[in-house]
């Protein structure tokens, strides 16, 4: 398939470039590289992206896209992240086709993860 004209990077704002570096790289051991201190960098994660320093986040009340992760134990990565300092907006709930649930990361951007009905 040709990558011609698809989605191909994703950036976040971030008030806490670190607080949010640790966050991801606990709860779902994500790497990064580093640009200065307002840029960090992240690749192989379904979408590489990165997050750059500013005051704004990223939730669907400010119409902003909602991304989405793939869990294969969505209890266990909701456990890991509430214990890497994730906040969860929205608890597991039911929808055609799986399950899932949406949280905040410390410098505000919402996300979700989702699992399939079977896992």
């Amino acid at each position: 398939m040709t990558q011609h004209e698809k989605l191909n990077y994703v950036e976040f704002p971030a008030k806490d470039i670190p607080a949010t570096k640790l966050f991801f790289q606990k709860a779902f051991g994500w790497s990064f590289e580093d640009f200065g201190p307002d840029y960090i960098a992240f690749t192989d994660q379904g979408i590489d992206g990165g997050f750059y320093k500013s005051d704004l986040v990223s939730t669907i009340s400010n119409g902003s896209a909602l991304l989405v992760l793939l869990s294969s134990n969505l209890k266990k990565t909701q456990e890991d992240v509430e214990l890497a300092g994730g906040k969860i907006t929205q608890a597991i709930f039911s929808f055609p086709g799986g399950r899932r649930f949406h949280f905040t990361e410390p410098s505000g951007n919402e996300l979700a993860v989702w699992c399939k009905n079977s896992a």
